[in-house]
């Protein structure tokens, strides 16, 4: 039998801006160097960190579990096409071999003033 698992978060931006303003250092925490690399080349860079930091937390409420200090076990890719695509690593991966997920499908959506994220993980 499989199970399905889903997450959504919403980010407000300009909220987002102002903790990145107030914070130098924290989108070193929460983001991979390939994500900063990828978000920080895009015309809005913030948008972008927005839709990621929206879709990690997406990932961990699909889970089910609390625990925020794994941002960096949790690394929001674009494939050729754009499309998003998740990688995880260390504990993150660990957790998900756990509850036997199989498969993951992630939706990341902007507009000027919100980005949102959706994230599905089949599991045995």
């Amino acid at each position: 039998m499989s199970l399905i698992h889903q997450g959504i978060d919403i980010v407000d931006v300009e909220k987002f801006r102002a903790v990145l303003a107030r914070n130098p250092g924290f989108a070193d925490e929460l983001f991979t160097e390939e994500e900063r690399v990828y978000c920080l080349s895009r015309r809005n860079p913030t948008l972008h960190f927005a839709g990621r930091f929206a879709a990690k937390e997406s990932y961990l409420k699909a889970l089910g579990t609390g625990i925020d200090h794994i941002f960096q076990e949790i690394e929001i890719r674009a494939t050729n096409s754009g499309k998003p695509e998740i990688v995880i690593k260390g504990w993150a991966a660990k957790m998900a071999e756990r509850r036997k997920i199989r498969q993951c499908t992630i939706s990341i959506s902007h507009a000027s003033r919100y980005a949102v994220a959706s994230v599905l993980l089949t599991a045995e």
